[in-house]
């Protein structure tokens, strides 16, 4: 396979042809290497407009989907970023490279050793990784932008609470076959505004299909 072929094909016909058109984000899609992001298994499809079984019952994001959710957060070299759900590591990347931090959970242990070590081998050193079910518990707030990389059955207003005013939220809410994409914006005081997107449907997050328990 020709991969910068196949990179450029990814950026021009999938990423920017869904209104994808800032440049600084098409730009990260063809410096971050996507082929080292995927399991072995699944190398060749790569730069496919699909989702990618990563195990454990989650799944890689399209590069559709992927370029909408960063351009939905508007993103400054300043922010200090959440993404819920590190998976395989490639969203981090991209987020790292356009932000000046990137806090990154997952419930699963494996995705987030897997994922350190990427980092390390690649020298990404803005990035922070913590094993941590979302749907329990969330990292101290303070957030610019928020990233939630798998769909959750009914919205959590902590993920607001956890932005500072005139922070972005990115979210999928519902349940399968059709999901609503949620750019939900914080105000200056404890109110915010959601936009909706476009509608999708996502794996799940663990434990985001059921009614979440909230710990305080």
């Amino acid at each position: 396979m020709n991969t910068d072929y196949a990179r450029e094909q990814m950026v021009e016909q999938q990423v920017r042809a869904w209104e994808v058109f800032d440049t600084a984000i098409l730009d990260v899609f063809r410096a971050v290497p996507r082929e080292r992001f995927v399991p072995p298994a699944y190398e060749l499809l790569a730069f496919a407009d699909t989702e990618i079984p990563i195990g454990h019952g989650q799944s890689m994001l399209t590069p559709t989907i992927e370029g909408r959710l960063l351009q939905s957060l508007e993103l400054r070299p300043t922010d200090r970023v959440l993404e819920v759900g590190t998976g395989t590591g490639f969203l981090c990347a991209c987020l790292a490279r356009l932000a000046a931090s990137v806090t990154s959970i997952d419930i699963v242990e494996e995705f987030v050793e897997t994922a350190q070590l990427r980092f390390e081998d690649a020298g990404t050193g803005n990035v922070e990784l913590f094993v941590m079910d979302a749907m329990r518990e969330l990292p101290d707030g303070g957030f610019d932008a928020i990233a939630v990389t798998g769909s959750i059955q009914h919205f959590d207003p902590r993920f607001v609470e956890a932005l500072r005013p005139d922070g972005r939220l990115f979210v999928v809410v519902g349940d399968a076959p059709v999901m609503e994409a949620r750019r939900i914006r914080r105000g200056p005081g404890e109110d915010w505004h959601t936009e909706s997107l476009f509608e999708t449907c996502l794996t799940p997050l663990v434990h985001g299909a059921a009614p979440p328990g909230f710990l305080f």
